[in-house]
């Protein structure tokens, strides 16, 4: 019997009663941490924010608030609606609410905490700007409890559920966790590669080394762009497709503003190839070999450009000062080895079209795909 037939033999004739979250769990907050609270009283026990990186922890500190199994979700800002399985000692912050269930007996944490992770984000408030999802809003979402009147079989496909749902979490987590670990090695051999004494290597500027042709880049407005299928180039990627273009080959893109020039969360060196079109937001440079560009892309992407930045509230890297980095420029052959080690080392970590990348994003579509299925029971119909 295949999974799904297995799946849909699960769910097949049970009945199922819709209750408010409120009528099954206990809502509560959490309280206010500053930083320097969390500096003062620094210990073993994680403090959960409203931030997703780092699974919601901001710091640690010597006690805790809350023992046991939870549900945790963040309450403001862009991460609003996001929900955490919590387990063990802990404590939140006041951006954080938290989810005690009533009844154990009829209701299994990690299965509250999978039909959450569908249906919080539904209900968050982003009016003004500031998106939330508040207590009285979290209270109102309904739940699905199969079996409403046999406990036991009602467990039995809870259970069952979270099974099959943590086989794929766990997957992609070991996925994710590899692909950690071969990007460290990445960077490792990238920046291992990359690393030239100053006598050891002739250097040139970007000037000496490609043509730029920021002069023929233009930006249109958005309400102004005529849709079509040319990629349409801003500071970090493609941010529209419009009908016509103004580059016709492969060139190197690199950020000319932005907060992503400090943050380095996307490259800011980054090749593009065939018809686009740019706008002021990159600079535009041409090389005469793809060796040539992807070595100064690599080099771009793994050295700190803080020096040639300006300004903090809008970073700027303007032409004058990209012209005067200085560029390790060996030989052809010696650029042609390494863009050939660098180009395998990035399709097996960076590439979404190949490696874990893509298999993970697979995976997660999977994951997507069968916790929807699990928790497709009848909606109940609405009242007239």
């Amino acid at each position: 019997m295949s999974k799904l037939n297995a799946m849909e033999k699960l769910l097949d004739g049970v009945d199922v009663e819709w209750k408010a979250l409120s009528d099954i769990t206990t809502l509560r907050r959490g309280r206010v941490m500053s930083k320097s609270y969390l500096v003062e009283n620094g210990g073993v026990y994680p403090v959960y924010s409203s931030q997703t990186a780092n699974n919601g922890e901001i710091g640690k500190i010597d006690t805790f608030d809350f023992d046991g199994e939870f549900i945790s979700w963040t309450t403001d800002g862009a991460n609003a609606g996001t929900v955490f399985y919590r387990t063990g000692k802990f404590s939140i912050t006041n951006v954080c609410g938290l989810i005690t269930i009533n009844n154990e007996a009829t209701l299994i944490y990690k299965f509250l905490f999978y039909w959450l992770s569908i249906e919080a984000q539904k209900h968050v408030y982003s009016g003004m700007g500031n998106p939330k999802l508040m207590s009285h809003q979290v209270e109102k979402i309904p739940v699905p409890i199969p079996c409403p009147d046999n406990p036991q079989k009602s467990l039995k496909i809870q259970t069952v559920i979270v099974h099959i749902l943590d086989a794929f979490t766990e997957l992609t987590t070991e996925l994710t966790t590899e692909l950690t670990a071969r990007r460290k090695q990445y960077y490792y051999y990238r920046d291992q590669l990359l690393s030239f004494e100053e006598g050891d290597v002739e250097w040139k500027t970007l000037v000496e080394l490609a043509d730029n042709l920021d002069s023929m880049r233009k930006p249109i407005k958005s309400g102004l762009r005529e849709p079509g299928e040319i990629p349409y180039y801003g500071a970090s990627g493609i941010v529209d497709y419009v009908k016509d273009y103004i580059f016709d080959g492969d060139f190197l893109l690199i950020s000319e503003d932005g907060a992503n020039l400090l943050a380095r969360n996307t490259p800011i060196a980054f090749s593009i190839s065939g018809k686009n079109w740019v706008n002021n937001h990159a600079h535009v440079l041409r090389f005469k070999t793809y060796a040539e560009r992807k070595f100064v892309e690599y080099y771009l992407n793994s050295i700190d450009l803080t020096p040639y930045i300006s300004g903090t509230a809008q970073p700027k890297l303007n032409k004058k000062n990209l012209e005067r980095i200085n560029i390790p420029n060996p030989s052809p052959e010696e650029k042609e080895r390494t863009v050939a080690i660098l180009d395998k080392f990035d399709a097996l970590t960076n590439s979404i079209n190949g490696g874990l990348p893509r298999e993970i994003k697979l995976r997660q579509k999977q994951y997507e795909y069968y916790r929807n299925l699990l928790f497709s029971f009848p909606k109940p119909e609405l009242e007239a």
